[in-house]
């Protein structure tokens, strides 16, 4: 059987890459450096140390003052170690940032949205709250706003909001899956942080994993599988994924009482119909994103 080919990378070239990539960003717009939200998630942290560490080089080589300001923006749904890490990565790193807490601003929109009264409305709401939040600050300072999802999320996916955390100048990890982000995050000095449960922080006790039914390194592998020409009918009989998707439904079972998906077809119809949304969502909105060296290899599911 064929195997399904997936991309490493060597850390210190990707980061460069991103990094200049981020250097001509700030220079093209003019701008005086960049802000991001911190969620304390290992997605945010990453790519505000990316741009932290080009930000110092740059300014130290150039005499320039190119600044990263970080905005902890947490409402009723999320849990306070979130915002806890996120303000462990702004010490860390050495940036200015602000908290402010935005669920004053999520109840006042009961008088004009009354009828986002079920999560999911009101998480998408609260989604594009923070991205106006962080574009108020970032104009009134001329900086630019920092995307932090990543291509499972965003270009796998769509497993983001249009025109809340999708809103953003620029999509500085949007080339590496999950898996290469993680590997990142502990090349740049959170491996803390590297394996944190992902979560969208949207609603109570909420995790992707809860909401998708499996992980991304599942994503990433289908999604691979589709544009190396694999079939939805192949990659649910493949020797990389079923074993892995079994896994993760025992795994999910445990957790919440039922498997989400009791076929491996079913899963991969999933992803291929959230891949098909992930395209017509970026054909919308679509940021810049860095070139980066990747190296495509046959790799073992973990």
């Amino acid at each position: 059987m064929r195997r399904i080919q997936l991309p490493s990378m060597d850390p210190a070239l990707v980061s460069g890459e991103i990094g200049d990539f981020l250097i001509d960003t700030i220079r093209g717009a003019g701008a005086t450096g960049a802000v991001i939200g911190l969620s304390g998630g290992v997605d945010s942290t990453t790519t505000a140390a990316l741009a932290k560490h080009a930000f110092d080089a740059y300014n130290h080589e150039h005499g320039t003052g190119y600044e990263l300001v970080g905005y902890l923006l947490p409402s009723r749904t999320n849990d306070s170690s979130d915002t806890a890490d996120g303000r462990k990565v702004a010490e860390r790193l050495g940036i200015r940032y602000e908290t402010h807490g935005i669920e004053p601003i999520v109840k006042a929109y009961r008088t004009t949205n009354p009828e986002a009264l079920n999560q999911f409305d009101k998480g998408n709401l609260t989604s594009r709250i923070r991205a106006n939040v962080l574009h108020t600050k970032a104009a009134t300072e001329r900086k630019t706003v920092l995307g932090t999802g990543n291509k499972d999320e965003d270009f796998g996916i769509g497993y983001y909001t249009l025109f809340g955390d999708g809103a953003v100048h620029c999509s500085p990890i949007g080339p590496l899956s999950k898996r290469l982000v993680r590997q990142m995050a502990e090349y740049l000095g959170f491996p803390d942080l590297a394996n944190r449960e992902p979560t969208a922080g949207l609603e109570a006790g909420q995790t992707d994993f809860k909401d998708l039914g499996y992980r991304y390194d599942l994503v990433e592998l289908v999604t691979e599988g589709l544009h190396q020409g694999f079939s939805a009918q192949e990659l649910a009989a493949h020797e990389q994924v079923a074993p892995l998707h079994e896994r993760q439904q025992r795994e999910y079972a445990t957790l919440y009482g039922a498997p989400k998906f009791s076929a491996t077809i079913a899963m991969v119809d999933d992803i291929v119909r959230r891949h098909r949304i992930a395209d017509a969502k970026a054909g919308i909105v679509h940021p810049p994103m860095p070139r980066v060296t990747l190296r495509y290899e046959t790799r073992d599911a973990p």
